[in-house]
């Protein structure tokens, strides 16, 4: 029997879909014994899995870990279990292991970590580990010799996702992950492609999958999406992909076979790719019920997206082109901006607010998403600048479950070495009398009197640009509390 535990993944416990495992359990479909429990929908996991050993005999114990509250979750459990059941093998896999497998690697309760995509070799891990042969050769590895060294493999390529079997959804309770949301009243989550063809320098995704892609087929995805219609009542679907709008042909014919389910969709996309898209494509995609599109914008400053490495054509008259594109299409985009770069945070977090003020004239729906940088290990102008102002990683998991690191790992922490109070001021004051003066539409919960109120409040200092001391906003904020899409979602 094998064990998949997903860790807490917010202060809240929002249950989201543990796809990584599903994708995982799907390779074992038939051929192993295993249970997936979700630290997202129980009191305590660590209780859980405890029962669990006992009552399956389990060997195995597998952990999807994301830095920051999963992270934070995991690394307590997993030392307490092996404390208790030293002959279970424990794997940690993911977002975490994947960019910090050396750190994990030094902590005695994780046997073994893979980095990447381990879907193809897993099958084949479990088998040597149970047969007591060699394992130390399997791709993404991460791996103790016996003097103690930490070996880690090259990482695998990303899979051809068409190859692989469906999510088996019947290994989860469907209902615990089924959510109202503005794009529907019963919303799902799917992955529908891996990797992305991109190699930004500020995102972890490069590091994962160096700039490989591949795509469920437009037959194929819109095929799922009609089994969570027809088999799960969903009623709107999330697309979790790093970039699912890559191929124009692929998202027409996508949208032509899914119109007549009648649901809402979301998804991310880039800014420079999706202007590319004709009239005729937009058209399609709106019909099909697409309502949202969230564009990791970064900034309006095209010396900084050139130091991002942000690729392709993206600037900010791309930008704002489609976002007034959008606009015409009654589609939403949902634009992030990172915030307060180094080597001038000042400057930067100028330029990027006065950008954020043109973009709301061109298309006011605009929903507005700030992330302060979060340096990643991906070489680059980014983190060589980050690095030079000093800023170093954690050298062990103890450091990295600190409030300070749970932040970072968040993108919320301004606690850097090039960032001070008066610039954490600025950025928070703005983003306080924006998020005012327009209220998340994502927000359901907020009342017409509350977007009013809000609004009216900060309409004034929107226009005038003076932000300090929003007192007022943050005693309007206790009566009608802003959700905030970067830590809640929608």
């Amino acid at each position: 029997m094998i064990l998949f535990y997903n860790p807490v993944s917010s202060a809240s416990k929002k249950p989201v879909l543990p796809m990584s495992l599903l994708a995982i359990g799907a390779m074992l479909e038939g051929v192993e014994e295993y249970r997936i429990i979700d630290g997202n929908l129980m009191p305590d996991g660590l209780t859980a899995l405890r029962e669990a050993l006992v009552e399956t005999k389990a060997d195995i114990l597998c952990v999807t870990v994301m830095p920051g509250p999963q992270l934070s979750n995991a690394s307590p459990i997993c030392r307490a279990l092996k404390a208790e059941f030293p002959q279970v093998t424990i794997l940690w896999g993911g977002y975490f292991p994947t960019l910090h497998g050396q750190i994990v690697m030094q902590e005695a309760y994780v046997d073994y970590v893979f980095r990447g995509h381990c879907e193809l070799a897993f099958g084949e891990f479990v088998a040597k580990v149970r047969a007591g042969q060699d394992v130390t050769g399997l791709p993404g590895l991460g791996w103790r010799d016996a003097d103690g060294r930490v070996h880690l493999n090259q990482k695998p390529p990303v899979p051809d996702i068409n190859a692989l079997p469906d999510f088996p959804y019947h290994r989860v309770d469907m209902d615990a992950y089924v959510r109202s949301s503005f794009l529907g009243s019963r919303t799902i989550a799917h992955h529908a492609s891996y990797g992305c063809p991109f190699q930004c320098n500020f995102c972890a995704v490069v590091h994962k999958v160096n700039g490989r892609y591949s795509a469920q087929t437009a037959e194929r995805t819109a095929a799922v999406v009609e089994k969570l219609v027809r088999e799960h009542g969903a009623t709107a679907v999330e697309f979790y992909d790093s970039n699912f709008f890559v191929h124009e042909a692929r998202c027409a014919e996508f949208a032509e076979r899914i119109t007549h389910l009648d649901i809402g969709w979301w998804g991310f996309g880039r800014a420079d790719t999706m202007l590319k898209f004709s009239d005729a494509t937009w058209a399609k995609m709106r019909k099909s019920g697409l309502k949202m599109v969230f564009m990791g914008a970064e900034s309006g400053d095209l010396e900084t997206l050139k130091r991002m490495n942000k690729g392709g054509k993206q600037d900010g008259n791309a930008i704002l082109a489609v976002a007034e594109k959008m606009r015409r299409h009654d589609v939403v985009p949902e634009m992030s901006f990172i915030i307060g770069n180094p080597p001038d945070p000042a400057k930067d977090a100028e330029n990027t607010i006065q950008f954020i003020r043109m973009l709301k004239k061109v298309n006011p729906a605009t929903e507005i998403v700030f992330y302060i940088y979060s340096p990643v290990p991906v070489e680059g102008a980014m983190l060589q600048e980050a690095q030079a102002a000093g800023f170093e990683y954690p050298k062990d998991v103890a450091t990295w479950t600190e409030a300070k690191w749970e932040k970072f790992a968040q993108h919320l922490s301004s606690n850097l070495p090039w960032m001070n109070d008066d610039i954490r001021r600025k950025i928070g004051n703005f983003q306080r009398v924006l998020h005012a003066r327009y209220p998340t539409m994502t927000d359901t919960r907020l009342t017409r009197t509350g977007r009013f109120a809000l609004r009216t409040m900060a309409a004034w200092r929107y226009k005038t640009q003076f932000y300090d001391f929003p007192i007022e906003l943050r005693l309007l904020d206790k009566v009608f509390p802003y959700q905030r899409p970067e830590i809640q979602g929608f």
